[in-house]
């Protein structure tokens, strides 16, 4: 949230897509900053549970929403090493290759250079952010009942740019300072899938190690 978020404003010029922002005055803002509150206290199990009360897919919404947004300026900080000539192809280590499709544009799954393949991932990402019958802002708009489903698609392709990010290009992070940054937010990001089962522990392969690391301290 807004604890780790501005954490990289000084690398805000080189945010990877246009910043997606919850309107003023919805119940959505005020669940976004009750979790920025609670993130602040330090403790990453406790500020992703479901607010007493809340509505499971508005937390969910605000917390893909924002994860979104700290993926963006995390990858945004290593645009000019991820290039097509130092990463031919998306992949996290030497055993995970990732090909793009989006199941309407590109139906095929295509294999492309891990920035283009970022690009293809975070515009789709923002057009499902931005659709109103899947992401309703609302007050009293019913989420889809494939809303869940649709999250579980867009965490499980967000977490694939925090795979690439940590096997090719952790060097760069550390040579940034950005590295607590990083392991701040994908904790984080960990600790939320987990709390609501929302990604495949196959998918999550690439980075088990480092998510046993960083999660045993915490249990």
């Amino acid at each position: 949230m807004a604890a780790i978020s501005g954490i990289f404003s000084g690398k805000a010029s080189k945010t990877f897509k246009p910043k997606k922002n919850i309107p003023e005055g919805t119940h959505q803002y005020d669940l976004m900053k009750h979790a920025a509150q609670t993130l602040g206290s330090g403790n990453l199990r406790l500020a992703v549970m479901l607010p007493e009360g809340e509505d499971l897919n508005e937390w969910v919404a605000v917390n893909t929403v924002d994860f979104f947004n700290q993926i963006n300026m995390l990858y945004g900080t290593i645009t000019e090493f991820c290039t097509a000539e130092n990463c031919p192809v998306m992949s996290a280590g030497p055993r995970y290759e990732y090909h793009w499709a989006d199941g309407t544009v590109i139906k095929k799954p295509i294999k492309c250079s891990a920035p283009r393949y970022t690009d293809y991932l975070m515009s789709w990402v923002q057009d499902q952010l931005d659709d109103e019958t899947l992401f309703p802002s609302k007050i009293g708009v019913p989420f889809p009942k494939s809303f869940l489903n649709s999250c579980k698609t867009i965490l499980k392709r967000l977490f694939r740019v925090y795979a690439h990010i940590y096997h090719q290009h952790f060097r760069e992070v550390v040579s940034l300072g950005e590295e607590a940054h990083l392991n701040t937010s994908f904790k984080h990001f960990i600790f939320f899938v987990q709390e609501f089962t929302l990604i495949d522990k196959r998918e999550l392969q690439p980075l088990a190690e480092l998510i046993e690391k960083l999660t045993s301290k915490d249990r």
